[in-house]
């Protein structure tokens, strides 16, 4: 019996961190184990990639992972993780000849076209041009943005960390919570606000100017349970008032940024949100405050208009693009 090809995948995030092992059929990459594991309890993905194989020993013949964070020279410093990890180290800590770190939106773009259309929501159809650049926008513990280009027939993923570049206001409203958040910290990033840390300030902005006072029950949720899923669970019931009002000018300033994005790269191909948060939003995004956000560009409005904008709803889109990675290492 010929042995299975194994390759090793991980999805290195703020919050959790994803492990995989890959196998590959004429059909397509699958997994024969995924687990996720909480990165803060750990000290580095070492430890998190030993306890892994501890309980699910594989012959690997190849690694990739996606971090949350830029690479440099095969070496990352992750954004919200006090981790420094590089290629050279994993390499000859684990005995793997090939080992590849990639910014993880890189990886989630690697993913697009191995993506079934059950994986994929549309919030825009527009007119896909083939060949044409793609765009990414991920909020989730941070903000990941990436764009795709085709060179010779193949994906070119197109690293970036445009989640920390400046917010942009569009109207008063943010121009206030802009400066609410300058009293705060020297650089107002888009991060700042598109994230689930971003979400809680906006709401806090909400709460501030509103001069409201929290009702007892939202006090104890907010005591028990993760600021952001609450602020976002009470706006999807529309169980209070301020939670819906925060949620909905997260969504605009996610459509302007999306937009862009989708101008900086000419986004003929589509625009792709991803990362944690936009699958748990969903119905939001469809009832057009995003897309209207989104196509609010002036002069150049009609041509975002026709620009096709999908939502991945795989959560593991990260896993699968960083295992297509450690595949094709094996070429």
């Amino acid at each position: 019996m010929e042995r299975k090809t194994l390759v090793l995948a991980g999805d290195i995030g703020g919050t959790k961190t994803n492990l995989g092992l890959y196998a590959k059929n004429e059909e397509r990459l699958y997994a024969t184990v995924v687990k996720s594991y909480k990165s803060r309890e750990e000290s580095h993905i070492e430890p998190i990639i030993r306890k892994f194989l501890s309980t699910h020993p594989a012959d690997i013949s190849s690694a990739c992972f996606g971090v949350a964070g830029p690479i440099v020279k095969g070496r990352c410093k992750t954004t919200n993780l006090p981790w420094e990890i590089s290629e050279e180290q994993l390499k000859r800590n684990f005995g793997w000849e090939k080992t590849r770190l990639l910014n993880d939106l890189t990886a989630t773009s690697l993913s697009i076209p191995l993506l079934k259309n059950r994986e994929l929501s549309t919030l825009n159809k527009g007119l896909q041009h083939k060949g044409g650049t793609l765009a990414l926008v991920a909020p989730g513990t941070g903000l990941g943005q990436g764009l795709v280009v085709f060179h010779q027939g193949r994906l070119v993923p197109v690293s970036s960390e445009g989640g920390h570049a400046d917010f942009a206001p569009t109207s008063e409203d943010q121009i206030r919570l802009w400066r609410f958040l300058r009293q705060k910290y020297r650089h107002v990033s888009v991060e700042r606000l598109l994230s689930g840390p971003g979400l809680i300030e906006i709401y806090a902005w909400v709460r501030h100017f509103g001069r409201i006072r929290e009702p007892s029950w939202l006090k104890q949720r907010f005591a028990k349970e993760d600021p952001a899923k609450v602020i976002t669970d009470c706006a999807l019931e529309n169980k209070y008032r301020y939670c819906v009002e925060a949620l909905d000018h997260f969504i605009k300033i996610l459509g302007a940024v999306a937009g862009n994005l989708a101008l900086t790269g000419l986004a003929t191909g589509g625009v792709y949100l991803c990362g944690g948060i936009p699958p748990k939003i969903l119905s939001i995004l469809k009832t057009g405050g995003f897309m209207k956000a989104f196509t609010d560009k002036g002069r150049f409005s009609d041509l975002l208009k026709h620009i096709p904008v999908k939502v991945i709803l795989n959560q593991k889109a990260a896993l699968l693009g960083a295992a297509a990675c450690a595949f094709q290492a094996l070429t």
